[in-house]
């Protein structure tokens, strides 16, 4: 069950020796079917986690439009073209310490921007046992993005097009994608 709200208050119940949280939700019927299927489970996992717009469905199919125009126009894969949009335009994944994950290997650059499901770019090589190994930056895919994080990736992606003459939509109809955003 995923529900958005407010922390009304912390207490700290002394009979159980455990903290109590109380959340005031906003959803109330899902929160009154969730709390129903979920009331006699022993043990839950909960995650409560900063409120973050979500990227409108509209934004992440129109991004991939422009990815298959891009890509046909420079003759080279999608996959190779969305890495390639995702490295200059898009989110790094972070480790748990904020610094960006990085891998080291030996597969090629080319080979690496046709991951359909690792997103990396090449920072940095050098040789290591006689074999020259690629630094690449593992970037978060664009399902993982908000509202923010999208609008900069589809703001990239439209200049790369307009660089090669590609039509992209007018300044109105993004605006209606934006719109549909902050919604």
């Amino acid at each position: 069950m995923e529900l958005t709200g407010q922390i009304s208050k912390i207490s700290m119940n002394y009979i159980s020796n455990r903290h109590e949280l109380t959340l005031s939700i906003f959803e109330g019927e899902k929160l009154i079917t969730g709390y129903e299927e979920l009331k006699d489970t022993e043990l839950l996992d909960v995650r409560i986690i900063k409120h973050r717009k979500k990227r409108s469905l509209d934004a992440n199919a129109y991004f991939h439009v422009l990815v298959g125009k891009l890509a046909d126009k420079l003759s080279i894969s999608k996959p190779s073209c969305k890495n390639i949009l995702l490295g200059r335009y898009g989110q790094s994944m972070e480790l748990e310490n904020g610094e960006a994950a990085i891998i080291k290997t030996n597969i090629p650059v080319a080979q690496m921007l046709e991951s359909e499901t690792v997103h990396c770019m090449p920072c940095g090589s050098k040789p290591e046992n006689g074999r020259e190994l690629t630094y690449y930056k593992i970037i978060r895919g664009s399902s993982t993005y908000d509202t923010a994080e999208m609008s900069r990736l589809i703001d990239g992606a439209v200049y790369e097009c307009r660089e090669q003459g590609i039509e992209t939509l007018t300044p109105e109809e993004l605006s209606r994608i934006i719109s549909q955003w902050k919604a």
